[in-house]
């Protein structure tokens, strides 16, 4: 993960021989400067693929677009509410929300995810040898959620915040809070938990938590209440990693 919380959030995933971008919502300069510090650059990248259209996840992409033709691939609602607010042509790709599409060797799942956005998604990205499922921004954990994140080996899962920590911000007017407390906002650490609890296999073994609030949550806190979850199941073996802002997380590899 290039960098994750509400300033931006990237994630690099890769092959042998295909190389996407999961959102495009960092500066354009920290995502070629953080691909470099990890020894990859743009000129590798073949898709974009976006999970809705906030600012935190989309606002490279006009630059990214003039520089290089790199394919964005998007559900129609989010491709128009992007193209509406950039007034950019983009190399739109689109796909059905709940269909698969196939990217080099890669096949990506869309499922619908509960969140104040104009079609949002999560996505389930695989080929033979490996299954990563990405649910960054979502108010609830729905029954279709939870089973398209069965039979994973790696998973990017939101923990937004810690619910009594938001409460007591002085600084989020009380309309902020209520909206990421809905059931179209945002995943708490204790919802995170549960998710990650109920859809936990022998075979899942990496959990990163994303998104992570800066002054209604703390990272230490999000990671102990996942990790004590999944200790409560028996699920040990699941290695919980946080990811960051300001800088790259160590790369996963399944």
């Amino acid at each position: 993960m290039l960098g994750s919380g509400s300033g931006g959030n990237c994630t690099l995933v890769e092959t042998g021989t295909t190389t996407l971008l999961v959102d495009a919502g960092l500066s354009c300069r920290q995502i070629t400067q953080r691909l470099a510090g990890a020894g990859r650059s743009l000129d590798g990248v073949v898709g974009v693929i976006l999970t809705h259209e906030h600012s935190d996840h989309v606002s490279a992409l006009a630059v990214l677009c003039k520089s290089r033709s790199i394919p964005v691939f998007a559900n129609r609602f989010t491709a128009e509410a992007v193209a509406n607010d950039a007034g950019t042509r983009f190399p739109w790709r689109l796909f059905e929300t709940g269909r698969g599409f196939d990217i080099g060797d890669l096949t990506v799942e869309s499922f619908s995810v509960p969140h104040d956005a104009q079609d949002p998604v999560g996505f389930v990205i695989h080929n033979c040898n490996a299954s990563v499922g990405f649910v960054t921004d979502l108010g609830h954990a729905t029954r279709l959620v939870a089973d398209r994140l069965r039979a994973l080996d790696a998973l990017v899962l939101e923990a937004n915040h810690d619910v009594k920590m938001l409460q007591d911000n002085p600084h989020r007017p009380w309309a902020t809070k209520q909206r990421i407390l809905s059931r179209h906002g945002h995943l708490s650490n204790e919802d995170a938990a549960k998710l990650a609890s109920e859809i936990v296999t022998d075979r899942l073994r990496h959990v990163v938590l994303a998104h992570l609030s800066r002054d209604c949550n703390k990272p230490e806190l999000a990671q102990k209440v996942v990790v004590g979850k999944l200790h409560q199941v028996g699920a040990a073996h699941v290695h919980v990693m946080l990811s960051h802002q300001d800088k790259p997380t160590a790369t996963i590899c399944v």
